[in-house]
This record gives structure tokens, sequence and C-alpha cells, in this order.
């Protein structure tokens, strides 16, 4: 049978050239002679999805440190600028994840620059190394089906098992995956780009990147500040942050964003909930899925965990989603099925479970795991099951309600076990010699909290502006008139927003405005902890 890869569903709203990298010499600038390999070039023919657009492949090394070996092509797609003669070169564009395809959102989101920037760019998105059609990661379908399925560890034992698990996982993602597997760490993206770049005809970047796509600007300010144009960052990651930060500030903005959606429901009436005690309610139901009484609206046999529940208001809050939040939440209660259709960020998920039974029955199918990506960037090493239960009581404190980030949760479990030596272990960033760059982000972001914008435009210094849009949800780009106005002069002139700039909330009303293009290429969460 022919195997089939196919590619799970991932965050990061908020979500990627092996170098050899200590964390005390991670900053160092390549020096602008450095650049790409000579002699590649991105034979451009019209896609097969859509003729309007170009498509191509760019061969790069798979280990950047041996420029002589293995390569690998990486997909490409392009849509020319609308007007030639007021070209600007190409706007190289990363949606995130980590996971998520540029050449997909090039493709489908021909909606989401404003006009103005797509007569002047040339949008350029690419599937980063095992991403999609770039050398995915991938594992036995098998394997991954056997995953634990409750991160909330309850003993040593089930600690155990969780390593166990990742280790069988990596030995089998990587003999499946071949050379790449150890090299899709996002300094190896960041030497990708730049050859991008090149291979584009562009001298400097001009970038964007959202939510994961982030760490991809960031660390390309590090180590290629002279050859930045300019970078705007929408919805920032912070890789300076250690197991413990990085789960206390990720369970913060999920905590947040319920109190948000709480807030929503007092004060409007076409809450599903309103009038009633939403807290108490909530921890009602949080009871009867550690109980496990409850199930997926319409799906008897697929029964929620506490986990799965927690999942439902943090996704929603991406949009947000609050008015069809709490009619999930009513409909979960009731074990009634709505009574219209659910929104695809909650449906998503039932699909993903819906095709992994089928795949169950495919011994020879794989699937792909991006996570691979997190575990290459980010290490968070938790020694024993006693030291993750005072972690998981750290997050239960910060986040009454929400119990834990189920991102950064996600993560952590994900990479649980993992060797302490990674290609691109967390590190203050170090930039210095960039033109100025843009960050923004949105004060309730679920996933990326405005926390982690905060921290990293303080560790760029002078050379960073942060954006902040007073309002809700994951990525800011779309969300206003003044958001989208900020960044695309800064785009097209770089003309900085002025210190402190805040772009006021639109308010909600359960149905966006036509500027606002909800981030419907951030995924919901896929199974942990593949």
């Amino acid at each position: 049978m022919k195997r089939r890869v196919r590619t799970l569903p991932v965050l990061l709203t908020m979500i990627t050239v092996l170098v050899p990298v200590l964390p005390g010499n991670a900053a160092t600038a390549v020096p602008e002679r450095a650049g790409a390999p000579a002699g590649r070039a991105i034979a451009w023919a019209p896609c097969a999805a859509d003729t309007t657009a170009e498509c191509g492949t760019l061969t790069v090394p798979a280990d950047w440190a041996k420029p002589g070996g293995p390569t690998i092509d990486l997909a490409v797609a392009r849509r020319k600028a609308a007007d030639p003669t007021a070209g600007m070169g190409s706007l190289i564009i990363n949606p995130g994840g980590p996971g998520e395809s540029g050449v997909d959102f090039t493709l489908r989101r021909r909606d989401y620059f404003s006009e103005e920037i797509t007569r002047r760019f040339d949008i350029v998105g690419f599937d980063p190394r095992g991403v999609a059609r770039s050398n995915p990661v991938v594992c036995s379908a098998e394997l991954m089906r056997q995953a634990p399925a409750d991160p909330f560890l309850r003993s040593q034992t089930d600690f155990d098992r969780w390593l166990d698990y990742n280790d069988r996982l990596r030995a089998d993602c990587r003999a499946r995956t071949g050379p790449l597997f150890d090299h899709v760490d996002t300094l190896s993206v960041v030497k990708d780009v730049d050859a991008l770049r090149a291979a584009v005809g562009d001298r400097r970047l001009t970038y964007y990147g959202l939510s994961y796509g982030t760490l991809i600007g960031q660390l390309y300010a590090e180590r290629f500040p002279r050859r930045v144009r300019a970078l705007a960052l929408d919805s920032n990651v912070d890789h300076s942050l250690r197991t413990t930060a990085f789960l206390d500030t990720g369970a913060a903005a999920a905590q947040d964003s319920f109190e948000e959606f709480a807030a929503w429901c007092e004060r409007d009436s076409s809450c599903a909930l309103q009038g009633g005690d939403l807290r108490a309610f909530w921890a009602k139901l949080l009871a009867r899925a550690e109980r496990g009484e409850l199930h997926y609206p319409g799906e008897p046999t697929l029964i929620l965990t506490q986990f799965d529940l927690i999942r439902l208001p943090f996704q929603a809050s991406y949009g947000p989603y609050w008015r069809e939040l709490a009619e999930m939440m009513v409909a979960i209660s009731s074990g009634a099925t709505p009574s219209k259709a659910l929104p695809e960020i909650f449906t998503r998920r039932l699909t993903q479970r819906q095709e992994e039974r089928h795949r169950a029955t495919q011994a020879e199918d794989l699937i792909a795991n991006p996570m691979r990506i997190v575990c290459q960037d980010f290490h968070l090493p938790i020694r024993d099951y006693r030291e993750f239960a005072a972690l998981l009581r750290r997050s239960q404190r910060i986040a009454p309600d929400m119990r834990v980030s189920p991102l950064t949760l996600s993560f952590t479990m994900a990479c649980l076990g993992e060797p302490a030596a990674i290609p691109n272990p967390q590190h203050r960033l170090q930039v210095d010699g960039t033109p100025a760059l843009l960050l923004g982000n949105a004060r309730h972001d679920p996933a990326t909290g405005h926390a982690w914008a905060v921290n990293a435009a303080d560790q760029i210094g002078g050379e960073a502006r942060l954006l902040t849009y007073e309002g809700w949800g994951h990525s800011v780009y779309n969300r206003s008139e003044c958001t989208r106005g900020a960044i695309d002069r800064y785009l097209i002139e770089r003309t900085l927003p002025a210190p402190g700039m805040h772009c006021p909330a639109v308010p909600y009303t359960g149905t966006p405005t036509s500027a606002q293009t909800w981030p419907t290429p951030i995924a919901p969460l896929p199974d942990l902890p593949g």
C-alpha cells in the first residue's frame, strides 16, 4: 500500500541551518558576505492548485553545517505584485503553527493582506523544513494513536509511561523521516529564509511572521542584522523562557482570556449562560469531565476529558468566538445535539478524531508531527512526577478556571524527556545593528500573551517598537484599520508607530467586521503528544 502523509492541525494561535550554537554565542551575527550559497534558484511555474500563483522549490542543505551533504527541497509559492511598476520586492511570510503551510496560506488567503500590500509586494510563502511539502517529519499512525490521552499525570508511573512513549515516538519518527529529523529547528529555518531572500533577488529581507513565525523573524534579526529591511512580527513568542516561566506565563494568558469571556457573558444578553454563575457552571463541567461523564455534542462515543474541555475556551479565544463557546458549553452540559452547526474552530478537532479512527485500520499510514520543531527550539526539562505536580499546582494557582495553558502544557509534554543538547536552546535575544523592528500583540491573546511580546521587545531593545491592540484574540494585523494601517505603513514606508501606540479594541459583536479576517490558518491544538 502506498504510504500517505497527512498533516495534523497544529496551533499556536499561537503556532522553523543547523549551526552549532551554545547559549553563550547564540547571538553571534553572520557577516554580510556569508550569504546564501550561490547557484540556488527557483524555477517558477503556475501552481497546480491555483494557476494565478507561481510555485517552485528551493534546494537547501538538510544540515547547514554540512553544505555538501544531503539536501531537501523547500516548497515555495508566490503571488506577484498587482502593480509591477510599484514593486518593492518580496514580502516573505510565515503563518506559524509550528506546522502551518506558508504555501497554503499564500494560495488560499488572497484577502489577508491589504490591497496596498498586494499591489506593491510579491507575497512569498514557504513550507518550512519538516512541514507539509518540505520533507515533513512523519511518524507511524499506529504509534501516534497510542499516545497518552491525559496530560494531567497522577503518579510517577504515569510520568514514566509518558517518558517511555516519547522515547519510542522519537525513534520511530527519526527512522521514518530520515536525515532531516534532527535539523528542523528554527535556526535552520532562518538560514533557509536567508537563502529564499537571495533566491527571489532581494538584497534585504521584508518579512511578516505570525505566532510561531515571529521566532523566525526574531532570530533572523539576531543572526543577519544587516540583511533586514523590515520585520513585522505579529503575536510574539518569547524564546527566553525556561520550563517554569513558560508554563506560568502560558497559564496567565489562558486565564486572562477566560476572564474576558466571563466579563463579556455578564454584560451581553446574547450569552447563553447569562444570568447564572458562569464560573460555578464551568467548575461543575470540569468535575463531570474528570469523572468521564461528558461527551462531544452529538457524538456520544467521543468522551471529553478535562483537558479536552479546557481546550474549548482556549481555542474559542483565538477569534474570539464567545457566543459560540457559551452555546457549546450548554450543549455539552445537557448532552443534547446542537440545534445548529458548530463553528469550525470546534468541529475541526472532532473531524481530526474521526480521521484518526479511520487511520487506525491502515497500519502503513503516516502522520506528520511538527511538534518536533518545538522540541528542537525549547528545552523544557522536568525531572520527575514530584516536580511535574508542583508545576501543575503553580499553574492552577495562576489560572483557577483554566488550570493550565493547553498550548504550553502540550509543548512541554510533547518534549518531555528530550535530550538536553538541542540545536536551538532558549536564550535572551541579542539584536544589534538592524533597522527598527515592529512587534504587534493583542492585550488579551490566549496563546502568545502580551507579556511575551513585552519581554521580547525589551530583549531586542532600541531596535524594537511594540504595537498593542487593546482587544482580544490571536493575531492583530486584521483586527482593525488601526492595526492594519500601522503594520502596512511600516512594511511599505518603514514608518514606525509612535512609541507606546495602542489601537483600541473593536467591540465584540460575535461576527467579524469587514476589516477583521479572523486567523483561520491558526489551527486547534493537536492531540498530545504528537
